[in-house]
């Protein structure tokens, strides 16, 4: 775990990464505005993963954005997650230090929470007081220059058995997504 100077725990990890992961981010034309292909693949991945909340999320220095979203309602806004949260809706931002996507991010390593109260490196995080988050399941978009550009993820307000199924399908949804960014990058060229 890592302390800041004044000895408090960081509960997102230091990400070395995000300079070349913003770069490459620009290049690719993502991670500024909604997409409604992302939103899309976020949707298929709620459906099939059976989970309440799905999203495609692309990471800078300071902030995570929702490219692709769904929500049970369907309703999501530009505005900050958790602000958004309290008024019933879900935003498209979400501040780096919420949340688990940073985490995989930095572990370029699927990870997966049935209950994030039985993770105290886990359960401290904003989401689970804001917003209520009990469970997580997300995995890295590694694309072909080996930068981790962001993350798919799913949450659900309650406790979920994702189980070793789940990791499979949230780590074959992942490359099926970053097959999709290649071909769009193909395209460009």
């Amino acid at each position: 775990m890592t302390y800041d100077p004044t000895g408090h725990l960081l509960l997102t990890p230091v990400d070395q990464e995000a300079p070349a992961r913003v770069r490459r981010l620009r290049e690719l034309g993502l991670g500024e505005q909604p997409d409604p292909a992302f939103d899309e693949f976020a949707q298929r991945l709620a459906e099939v993963t059976g989970a309440p909340f799905s999203m495609v999320n692309f990471i800078d220095e300071n902030r995570q954005f929702f490219a692709g979203l769904h929500t049970p309602a369907g309703t999501h806004s530009g505005s900050d997650l958790g602000a958004a949260a309290a008024g019933g809706g879900v935003g498209r931002f979400m501040a780096r230090d919420h949340g688990y996507c940073p985490h995989v991010v930095v572990r370029r390593k699927a990870l997966v929470l049935e209950d994030v109260c039985d993770y105290p490196r886990f359960a401290g995080n904003p989401v689970v007081d804001e917003i209520g988050i009990r469970s997580y399941m997300g995995a890295p978009l590694i694309d072909r220059t080996g930068v981790a550009l962001g993350t798919i993820c799913v949450v659900d307000t309650d406790v979920r058995p994702w189980g070793r199924a789940g990791l499979e399908t949230i780590k074959a949804m992942a490359a099926e997504l970053v097959e999709q960014i290649h071909r769009r990058e193909d395209r460009m060229i």
